[in-house]
């Protein structure tokens, strides 16, 4: 969904494990990530406990495609939205909440 768009809100991509990263790098999703603007990270838990990467302000709101969610997971005050991979690509882009159904999909890539 992001080959070819580009991101308007701050977005970052973290694999689940290092197995993931791999595969996702051999099949260069990283870099249709970083083209569309997002940061790539090494797989790690940071960014969903609101570690290494910072934590949520009060009264900000992210989407996650994390699997666990509670107050205060990632930020004391802050609101976390969970979504399938393809809502929050689609969120990502749009800048708001919104359903992949909403982006225009891209021009075929010739092989």
């Amino acid at each position: 969904m992001l080959r070819g768009q580009r991101v308007s809100v701050p977005t970052i991509i973290t694999p689940g494990s290092q197995a993931v990263r791999r595969q996702a790098e051999r099949e260069g999703l990283h870099d249709i990530f970083q083209d569309a603007g997002a940061l790539w990270t090494h797989s790690s838990c940071g960014p969903c406990l609101g570690m290494s990467m910072g934590v949520l302000a009060p009264g900000t709101r992210c989407i996650s495609s994390s699997n666990r969610n509670f107050p205060g997971r990632m930020g004391d005050g802050g609101r976390v939205h969970l979504a399938a991979p393809a809502v929050v690509a689609a969120s990502a882009i749009l800048g708001r909440l919104a359903s992949p159904s909403e982006i225009e999909a891209p021009a075929a890539v010739p092989a």
